[in-house]
């Protein structure tokens, strides 16, 4: 079964919200943060850490 990432990581949200109640505030800056990291110059640094 393949599952796109994006809805994958919307259900993984919307589960986390309900289950956990984080700030809004915290949520914006986790999300704005990985989008930005995701794209920067430490990408590669985190990709081989992660493997």
């Amino acid at each position: 079964m393949d599952v796109p990432l994006w809805i994958a990581l919307l259900v993984v949200g919307h589960l986390g919200i309900k289950l956990f109640r984080p700030p809004v505030w915290l949520i914006c800056v986790l999300l704005l943060g990985g989008y930005l990291l995701a794209d920067s110059l430490f990408a590669s640094v985190i990709d081989t850490a992660v493997k």
